[in-house]
């Protein structure tokens, strides 16, 4: 069982965030990010690596690589929630469930109140 953030917006579908290390974020990084909406953390994620890779040479350079790979994948969603609320979303509910449908499904046992907001989002209505 996972555990799942809630994140709700008045004029938005919910969002799902999982808890734990992000196997995307730790392997595509600022990509992944990006790709998450979560712009300002890329940016700096990429000005890192920038900084790593022209400032740093050898065992410095390798071993503060795989540290910022850790990084990354350890506090992916992190960040990912951190944009979330900078983008007016609010955590609503702490949800679980193996996969996101089942947790969405758990969010909407506790918040029927969403369904309508998911089916406009997703074109239904």
């Amino acid at each position: 069982m996972r555990i799942w953030t809630a994140h709700l917006k008045s004029d938005a579908a919910p969002i799902l965030v999982r808890e734990g290390f992000s196997l995307g974020a730790f392997v595509f990084g600022p990509l992944w990010l990006a790709a998450h909406r979560a712009w300002i953390p890329a940016a700096f994620v990429l000005a890192a690596w920038l900084a790593i890779g022209t400032l740093t040479a050898g065992d410095l350079r390798d071993a503060l690589s795989l540290g910022l790979l850790l990084l990354q994948g350890v506090s992916g969603h992190d960040l990912r929630r951190w944009s979330l609320e900078r983008r007016g979303f609010t955590l609503a509910q702490v949800v679980t469930g193996r996969r996101a449908d089942n947790a969405l499904e758990a969010l909407l046992r506790r918040r029927p109140d969403q369904g309508d907001r998911l089916a406009r989002a997703d074109g239904l209505r």
